[in-house]
């Protein structure tokens, strides 16, 4: 039986089918192109997804789905995404009558939390915590090696944390979520609003030497994270917490962040590892594909 895994992500869909020992018999990624909106969204699924079964030779298969958001229990829609023409529609119906296909639909930083728990940085640890910090915050809890999802499917949503109420306006309504201030898109909004500069993260980070608006960007970047990353672990007190996402490729939060984490944790020192995922970019497409089978722990990655 094989495992088709789809990533739908703001900026690209990946796909990816894995055969039961978790070997790659095919991947995908394409631009998602999301300012045409759900409908274009779901045909470029559709796309990609026969370009998948057509490398199974149509052979039997399960499917899962990643996403941002969560499904409502209350009303079977969407929520809670940044994709926000995806939010109030019923995605897994729409993707089901595109494809032909029964899907399982997860959250996508859940997906990354729980392949990087049984397959990556996490294996061998109990309690799991999954950081996505990319285009937006998100996060995952897996714990003996299963999703931990909550009645309200918003378990691990530190994005959307207030840690500064009189922050920046968000677009879950709040102000000062965690997303608006460590997100690759907040941090680099945040730093056209102080300084009327547009930069990327990298050249911000870069100019961190030399240039006074990019040293306290800097500064501020990493003591956000560790107000952030202090209080989940109050919270929760995972075994580890695994860092994904385009952001968690910054050195500095292997040092800078964690010492801003030491600083702020409630206790006298800080145990709980934070490391750097081991299964890069296939995190999130690999986690789909197992949660649409079935979480298996001890599946093998495959290289």
């Amino acid at each position: 039986m094989f495992r088709v895994g789809i990533d739908l992500g703001g900026t690209k869909i990946e796909g990816v089918a894995l055969d039961a020992e978790g070997r790659e018999y095919g991947r995908r990624r394409i631009p998602t192109e999301a300012e045409g909106g759900c409908d274009h969204i779901v045909s470029r699924v559709a796309g990609l997804y026969a370009g998948l079964v057509y490398a199974i030779d149509d052979a039997p298969h399960s499917l899962g789905v990643g996403t941002p958001g969560a499904l409502s229990a209350r009303t079977g829609l969407l929520k809670n995404s940044n994709t926000v023409c995806l939010n109030g529609r019923p995605l897994p119906a729409m993707l089901e009558a595109a494809l032909h296909h029964p899907v399982r639909l997860e959250n996508d930083a859940n997906c990354f939390a729980l392949a990087e728990a049984l397959m990556g940085a996490g294996r061998g640890h109990d309690c799991v915590f999954g950081v996505i910090m990319g285009t937006g915050c998100g996060g995952g809890i897996v714990i003996g090696g299963q999703v931990r999802r909550g009645p309200q499917s918003i378990a691990g949503e530190w994005g959307h944390m207030v840690i500064d109420p009189a922050g920046p306006p968000c677009y879950c309504g709040a102000r000062g979520c965690v997303e608006t201030f460590i997100s690759g898109g907040g941090f680099e909004k945040r730093f056209a609003a102080r300084t009327g500069r547009r930069l990327s993260v990298a050249e911000i980070m870069a100019g961190a030497a030399g240039d006074a608006d990019c040293a306290s960007a800097a500064d501020d970047f990493y003591a956000r994270f560790g107000q952030a990353v202090a209080n989940l672990l109050a919270v929760l007190d995972p075994d580890i917490v695994v860092l994904g996402g385009g952001l968690s490729n910054l050195e500095g939060l292997y040092s800078r962040g964690i010492e801003a984490v030491r600083r702020r944790v409630f206790s006298d020192e800080l145990t709980t590892p934070i490391v750097r995922n081991l299964l890069g970019d296939s995190a999130g497409v690999v986690g789909a594909a197992l949660a649409g089978a079935g979480a298996t722990p001890g599946v093998q990655a495959a290289r």
